[in-house]
């Protein structure tokens, strides 16, 4: 059966969300016309609003509808430590857990010279600048631990090398309450190579 055309629009529009498929965009776009029109045209008006006026935080570049957001303008942030991190909702993973109450720099991506993306594809030049011109002390990498994640935070650890700033690097390896048995090899040789001693 073949929709009319407005109706395939919005179904093949709802598919550039990730992880929805043909059959789950059809079965929103279906709910929304059928059974809630209201809060159909409320997240249309939201989707033109934000798309209209959100944009990137000039410190941190995380998104926000602010010039600077309001991390960035927190009085109480911990102003001499930097967190980078890949994206926005690796800010709100961190913020989430709690306990970091530093600043961020969110690269908005990571180095893949496949795709094109090389270091002012994701800023690494406003970072360097940021951690040389103000008074940081510290910047820590929590980029994810893939390969381009990895390959990404040793080319910023490489341009911060001569600056009185100190790199380190979030730790991974075996996840709390986890099982050996049930980690990964690429995961558990990770833990093994960033062991600690313990003070005895």
């Amino acid at each position: 059966m073949s929709f009319s055309p407005l109706i395939n629009q919005l179904i093949e529009s709802l598919q550039c969300l990730p992880g929805v498929g043909p059959k789950s965009a059809q079965r929103m776009a279906l709910h929304l016309l059928e059974r809630d029109r209201d809060s159909c045209r409320e997240l249309s008006n939201t989707l033109l609003s934000a798309a209209n006026l959100v944009g990137r935080c000039e410190d941190c570049r995380t998104l926000t509808e602010n010039a600077v957001c309001d991390i960035c303008q927190h009085p109480r942030r911990d102003r001499t430590t930097i967190c980078v991190v890949e994206t926005p909702a690796d800010v709100i993973a961190v913020e989430q857990a709690g306990g970091y109450r530093g600043l961020y720099f969110v690269l908005l991506g990571h180095l893949s010279p496949i795709d094109g993306i090389g270091p002012e594809d994701i800023g690494i030049e406003q970072l360097v600048s940021r951690a040389s011109e103000e008074e940081v002390d510290e910047v820590i990498l929590a980029t994810n631990p893939t390969v381009e994640g990895e390959a990404t935070a040793y080319f910023i650890t490489e341009q911060l090398r001569h600056s009185r700033v100190a790199v380190s690097r979030i730790a991974h390896g075996v996840p709390l309450g986890g099982e050996l048995e049930y980690v990964d090899g690429g995961t558990l040789a990770h833990a093994f190579s960033g062991r600690t001693q313990l003070d005895m």
